[in-house]
This record gives structure tokens, sequence and C-alpha cells, in this order.
């Protein structure tokens, strides 16, 4: 007997069975012949991976993803209503993307196209809708995109006719955020759909349909639970390292210090150029402002262990300088510089610990956003104004046409003035004079407004005078 024995999943309580009926909560049954050996070894031609296996092969029997395929969920309507829609299957790895898509396609008797946007381009997709053409008075097609967010906007655009007229039910699987990924018109034509990785019950689920086919596991009980947490809520690598342990160890009962000696796990998700690297950061520039400085220890050692450049975290850390900190603490700005300079000239493992400094720095200083809104403000008045010139007292004349004209005429040097304050306007003629920077009272800027009161109390004396 092959690995394909005859067994069955348990399906998921609740689930719509492919033809829509209400799915049954009978035991997995598996033949009493299947033994561990050639489940593993495989008796047939090729080796088959247990994940591949275990596949489910029906939406009855996927583990997880309950806001869409339980009740209300959106798929369950579909199917329900037995009109497919088009959809991007959002989720990190291992959620069950590329299976679900399949089953979507099997729930409508639909044909399965798949396409990997890695090794596919516009000939291939063409090729796959012409198929569908041919097909498409007997049987609906639906077209299954991986890593959809690799196809450059114009290969994007190739699909939306097909979409639009029904050729093809486009399913788009992405680990990556649709919004930054795909474009708006393709977005405007599909369901986007989030996936969420497997949770510990889920993941126990799917031990218990391994043990139902390759038998008892030899681990312990805390050994168990250490393989879910290698994990990571990747159900697709757990059942990588379920196959692992039957083969290095069948007849032994390995602990949780065993496996952690044996068996990797599975590093968090972070890509530099992704979702993962925006979330992180965003992480720590709100833990920064927030100032708690072991929330901003932590994403910054996160960042780290995902693989970031410590270089791209030090420019955004003297960004934070000035715009959550600003004048409250004028020596942020230098310490992360330092910083900075300093990795350069350690480089990593050292030269992080300087930037750890910094962040520490930064969360516990007084916070103020104030030079950050000034210049957001300013930047919104000169646009507002661009057509406006400087008044001509502020002019230098270099001609005798432009001292003529008025240039520099009545300029007051401030040097040569009690208080070296002249007060007089700087603005174009005609602007009424605006705020932009409103300091806190916080830090530092408790100074610089005072200065700023000071300034203006002298500047209207002045003016009353003239």
């Amino acid at each position: 007997m092959t690995c394909a024995a005859r067994w069955k999943l348990k399906p998921v309580p609740g689930r719509l069975s492919t033809s829509g009926a209400r799915a049954c909560t009978a035991l997995p049954s598996r033949d009493n012949a299947v033994t561990q050996k050639n489940l593993l070894l495989d008796e047939g031609p090729a080796y088959v991976p247990l994940a591949d296996r275990l596949r489910p092969k029906s939406l009855a029997e996927v583990v997880g993803q309950d806001h869409v395929l339980g009740d209300g969920g959106f798929i369950t309507r579909c199917v329900r209503a037995g009109k497919p829609a088009s959809i991007v299957l959002w989720g990190p790895p291992g959620c069950g993307k590329t299976t679900l898509a399949r089953l979507y396609a099997q729930a409508f008797g639909a044909r399965f196209i798949q396409l990997s946007a890695v090794f596919s381009g516009v000939k291939d997709l063409r090729a796959a809708v012409e198929e569908a053409a041919a097909h498409r008075s007997q049987q609906a097609t639906v077209l299954f995109v991986d890593e959809i967010h690799r196809f450059n906007k114009a290969q994007q655009d190739a699909f939306l006719p097909y979409v639009e007229d029904g050729t093809v039910i486009l399913v788009g699987a992405t680990t990556e955020n649709p919004s930054f990924e795909l474009n708006n018109a393709l977005l405007s034509r599909v369901q986007v759909l989030t996936l969420k990785e497997l949770t510990v019950s889920a993941l126990d689920t799917l031990l218990a349909r391994a043990e139902a086919v390759m038998g008892p596991m030899p681990v312990t009980e805390d050994g168990r639970a250490a393989l879910v947490g290698m994990a990571n809520g990747d159900g697709r690598y757990l059942l990588g390292l379920v196959e692992a342990v039957y083969h290095i160890a069948p007849e032994e009962q390995l602990s949780a210090d065993d496996l952690n000696k044996l068996l990797s796990q599975k590093s968090a998700l972070y890509d530099r150029a992704g979702e993962g690297h925006y979330n992180l950061i965003s992480a720590l520039h709100k833990s920064v402002r927030g100032s708690d400085p072991d929330a901003s220890l932590y994403w910054f050692c996160r960042m780290l262990e995902g693989g970031e450049d410590p270089l791209f975290i030090a420019r955004r850390l003297i960004r934070m300088a000035s715009e959550d900190i600003g004048l409250a603490d004028p020596q942020a700005l230098p310490q992360c510089i330092a910083a900075r300079d300093a990795y350069h000239t350690l480089g990593s493992p050292e030269g992080e610990l300087m930037l750890a400094q910094a962040v520490i720095y930064l969360a516990l200083a007084p916070k103020s956003n104030a030079t950050y809104t000034a210049y957001k403000a300013a930047r919104k008045a000169a646009e507002q104004s661009g057509e406006m010139n400087p008044p001509k007292v502020i002019l230098n004349a270099p001609t005798k046409l432009m001292k003529s004209e008025g240039y520099g005429d009545g300029y007051q040097y401030d040097h040569d003035t009690p208080h070296a304050f002249s007060g007089q306007n700087y603005f174009p003629d005609g602007m009424r004079r605006p705020r932009f920077y409103q300091p806190v009272e916080r830090g530092f800027e408790r100074d610089m407004g005072k200065r700023v009161q000071y300034f203006d109390k002298l500047r209207k004396e002045l003016n009353k005078s003239k």
C-alpha cells in the first residue's frame, strides 16, 4: 500500500462541505495496515511530504480561518449563494492560502489553473486566459496567482479585462500588504481576505491529524508544546517538524530540551522591504514617542533580529529626535548622530549598543512636536502664498536701479539697535503675521517659550513707537 492510504480528515465543526451541506463530525479513519515506515519512506516512486499528504480535501476540513470559513464568513456566503468572487488571500506563510484557493475552485466545480508570479509572465497569463476562454461555456475557471505582489503594474493590469468580463475568477495569494503591493485598479475588482497565522488550537488539530496517520508522536507532553511553539503559527512548518521527529527518533520520547537542540524554531516573519519592516519601525517609533524605554528597546532588537540594516534604524532615530523631541531636548539630535557615527566606526555587533543607547535617550527625553508642527504649518503657508515677494526693506540693492526702486530702503541692522532687535516685519507685505512655532511647557522648550514671549512683547512696544 502506498502513502495514499484510506484515511479521512476530521471536518472542522460548523463548516460547510464542498456540496454546501453541514459537515459531519465523524472521527478520522485510517487503514491499520498503514505503518509509520511506509508513510515516511513511501513505497511509491516519489517521496511526498507529510504536509501534502494531510492537505484538506474540502473546505470543511480546513483548520483555522474561521472568520472567512465559518458561518457568516465571506467564502461560506459565496459557496452558499453559488456565486464565486475574485479574491486576494493575504496572510503569512503556512496559513493555507494555496490549499484554500484549490478548495475554493473545487467548491464551485471550477477548473483550476495555477501560476506563480515568480516564474510566470504575461505570456503565461495569456495562455491561461485562452484556456479559460475555451472552456468558458462548459465550466468556470479559477486562475490562482501565487505571490501576486511580485507582478509589476503592467502585469497586474493585464488581469483586469478578464476579471471584469468573467473569463476567469481571480484568486491571488500574497504575504505582503495588498494596499502597498497591488495597484488600485486591481484592488477595486477583488475582495481582499486577510488570513491569520494558525492558533495553538489549530496547530494542535494538525498534530492530531498527523498522529492519526503516523501513529503516536515520539515526544513528551512538553515536547509536543515545544513543537507547536517552534512553528510560530505556520502549519506547513509544523508538519515539517513533525515529519523530522518521526525520522530522527521513532523509538524515543523527545523532551522540549531535546527538540530545542535538534530542531530550529521558525524565524518571525520579517521582510526588510515589506509590511513587517514598516510594522516594526512603526512600533519602535510609537514606543519612543510614548516614552517607554523597555518597549522601544524590544522593537529595536526585534528589527535587528529580523536582519534590519542598523543604519536604517539610525536614520529613523535621527528623524524621531527632531519630530517627537525637537527643542524640548536639543541634545537628542546630536546623541543620535553620534550613535550613527559610532556605528559607522565599530560596525555590528558592537556599534548596535550605541544605537540602543540613543533609543533609551529618545524614549526618556521630554517630548515636543512643536518643531514638526511649525514646519508643516510653514510649508502649507509657503505653498499657498508662493507668489508673494519679500518686503523690499529686507532686500539687498547691489545695483543703482534696484536702489532707486527702494530695495533695502529703511532696513535696520539689528545689532545697531537696543537688545539687538529691530522688530521689523520680515513677512511679505500684506500678509498677516502667522504663528507657526508654539513651544510646549516641557524641557528646554520652556525657555524657548519665554524667548518667544520676550520678542513678541518687544516687537509690540517697538511698533507702537513708530
